[in-house]
């Protein structure tokens, strides 16, 4: 053994958070396509709150994750942009590509806030459809 704890395989995601996922990239589709790429990510952040809440979703912006560290509460300064239905992480970006670093944020968010499903979305393509990356852990 290396040393490292086995996995076991995880459990599927539950279908309420599977419908939220729906949802959200629903929105993400209405606001690329009425505002279309070349505006700040702030922009794209705001009005995804206001379409998700139009289908009366639980929307928090700008959550702050602490970091929980030989039992003492760290401000590593980490801020979710949306938490949807206490149940998906949305990360909204406007930049040119989408970079493994940008992966990396969400899986970190994922991991310390103990959320399984996350979407990081990028509004700055042509097709929305290519700025999403669904993200599981």
């Amino acid at each position: 053994m290396n040393g490292r704890r086995s996995r076991q395989p995880n459990k599927p995601i539950p279908a309420e958070a599977e419908q939220v996922a729906t949802q959200i990239v629903d929105a993400a589709f209405a606001v690329h396509t009425t505002l279309e790429p070349g505006l700040l990510e702030s922009v794209y952040e705001a009005c995804l709150v206001h379409e998700l809440s139009k289908r009366r979703l639980q929307v928090q912006r700008q959550v702050a994750l602490p970091v929980i560290y030989d039992g003492v509460r760290v401000d590593a300064g980490l801020r979710l942009d949306l938490v949807v239905e206490e149940s998906v992480i949305v990360e909204v970006q406007a930049v040119q590509d989408l970079l493994p670093i940008h992966q990396a944020q969400l899986l970190t968010y994922l991991k310390l806030s103990g959320h399984r499903l996350g979407l990081l979305i990028n509004f700055n393509t042509a097709l929305i459809r290519d700025g999403i990356k669904r993200v599981v852990l």
